[in-house]
């Protein structure tokens, strides 16, 4: 849905303003560290102020805005089958899950369990049938895959298993190398790849100030070969970045810049978002709190960074402390999921399924996590105000004492006018007790049962599959 964003700002202008002013002269000043002498080297070429003592970058202000032009302020994370493509730039919002975790909340059980690859596999389906969140972000670690061709079954069973955009991380060139290959393979072509790339990498900056040879890497084969990415800092206030909110906005800001500006040195008008994890600790007990509100905020103020250089932001959100769905969880998600979303980001991604500070998963948790975002959606959407919504001629008709429930205007706008629940409790006290008492996890725990059983058959032909089995004859199984 489409709105007039933003609809709330975190930062004054002039805070905004002051913010940018330091990040800047962070990076004039004091530069970020570069490992790998080639990208030294390109980077001089490039006009940035090298040494090559200390492998220390600096980015002079002009220098900084001639690059920083060149990064495009629109652009679109295709789906493969059109129905759930996402511009970025226009306004829209667009929600994500989260990825690369470690552990799973299993309800069966109660208990947490390490994460396997059929649960990639079953958050992709989730992710494909639940409307609101908008593309797949690999959401964990599969502990059952040998490291050779990790990425290679990760992104195999995530276009296998939802037709939405696909982002991931890859630890390596070798992995991203694979994901390009297969994701060719399924194009039908290098060519129809560049022209509709259905996938997206993320990489990070390390805080503080820091982007390594292996992340460079990675981001110079994806810019030439057409895939978006992000190039993500994800300080922790406190511990990797001041304490202080606005110091560590101040250091991301730099960290974000430095990371758009280094892939349009590699390959001018690359598709990149400005990157934004920033968190916090719980300074009394060194606790790390990615469910904080200030989490929230910084992230809403890092959209309104992003817009003063007009660039896609992917901004995080939803996160909680919360180990099992509960009140803890609902307003955690909520309050950041929302407060994020109202600043007008592009992309906010770890808004679904995510419990523990980002560290496990839950199934359970994405259905419910997928309603309070529909719910995020129709705040986002406002209220329509025009001849035929002011509903004059209907209170006319209609007059003094009279009701509505039948009338033609009520018919007409039943549908576009209220956001339906999925797994709310909305009926009066006596049915609920006869429907057996249920409550919003017990009805997610079916949607899940619902969608994993008709999820089950994979979603590409099987002449593609022979494809890229003979693509990667030298692979696991797919």
């Amino acid at each position: 849905m489409a709105t007039s964003l933003p609809l709330h700002r975190q930062l004054s202008p002039e805070s905004l303003h002051q913010i940018d002013r330091t990040g800047r002269r962070i990076l004039e000043r004091v530069g970020i560290r570069i490992t790998g002498p080639a990208f030294l080297d390109i980077l001089r070429k490039s006009g940035a102020e090298v040494d090559y003592d200390n492998g220390r970058v600096r980015f002079a202000g002009e220098w900084l805005d001639e690059v920083l032009g060149r990064a495009p302020s629109r652009f679109t994370l295709y789906s493969r089958d059109g129905r759930n493509d996402l511009p970025l730039g226009e306004g829209k919002v667009h929600f994500a899950n989260g990825g690369r975790v470690f552990r799973i909340l299993d309800m069966k059980t109660g208990g947490y369990r390490y994460t396997l690859l059929r649960d990639v596999v079953h958050t992709a389906t989730l992710v494909d049938r639940l409307d609101y969140i908008r593309f797949y972000i690999i959401a964990c670690q599969a502990h059952d895959i040998k490291p050779l061709n990790y990425h290679l079954l990760d992104f195999y069973h995530s276009f296998n298993h939802t037709t939405k955009h696909v982002m991931g991380g890859c630890d390596d060139l070798h992995g991203v190398e694979q994901m390009w290959k297969l994701a060719s393979v399924i194009a039908g072509g290098e060519d129809r790849l560049r022209e509709r790339p259905f996938v997206s990498v993320i990489t990070n900056v390390i805080s503080p100030l820091t982007i390594d040879e292996n992340t460079l890497s990675i981001l110079n084969f994806c810019t030439t070969h057409g895939i978006p990415v992000t190039c993500a800092p994800a300080p922790i206030a406190g511990a990797t970045s001041p304490a202080t909110l606005a110091g560590t906005l101040s250091q991301m800001h730099a960290e974000s810049l430095a990371g758009v500006a280094l892939t349009q040195v590699l390959a001018p008008g690359a598709k990149v978002l400005y990157g934004a994890v920033p968190s916090t600790m719980d300074l009394r007990t060194m606790e790390y709190t990615m469910g904080s509100v200030e989490t929230g905020m910084m992230n809403a103020a890092a959209v309104q960074l992003a817009k003063l250089y007009d660039l896609p932001i992917y901004a995080t959100g939803g996160l909680t402390e919360a180990k099992r769905p509960d009140i803890q969880a609902g307003f955690e998600k909520h309050f950041s999921n929302l407060t994020v979303a109202l600043n007008g980001a592009d992309c906010i991604h770890l808004t679904a399924g995510l419990m523990d500070s980002g560290n496990s998963i839950n199934y359970e948790q994405f259905v419910i996590d997928n309603e309070i975002i529909g719910m995020i959606h129709r705040i986002l959407a406002g209220i329509e105000v025009n001849d035929e919504t002011l509903g004059f001629d209907v209170i006319e008709s209609v007059g003094p004492g009279g009701d509505y429930v039948a009338e033609d205007h009520t018919v007409e706008h039943m549908m576009d006018e209220f956001f339906y629940p999925d797994l709310s409790v909305r009926c009066n006290f006596d049915i609920w007790e006869e429907q057996g008492r249920p409550d919003m996890l017990s009805r997610a725990r079916d949607l899940v049962r619902k969608i994993l059983r008709e999820g089950q058959k994979g979603l590409l032909d099987h002449d593609l599959i022979a494809d890229i089995k003979e693509a990667f004859p030298d692979s696991q199984s797919f």
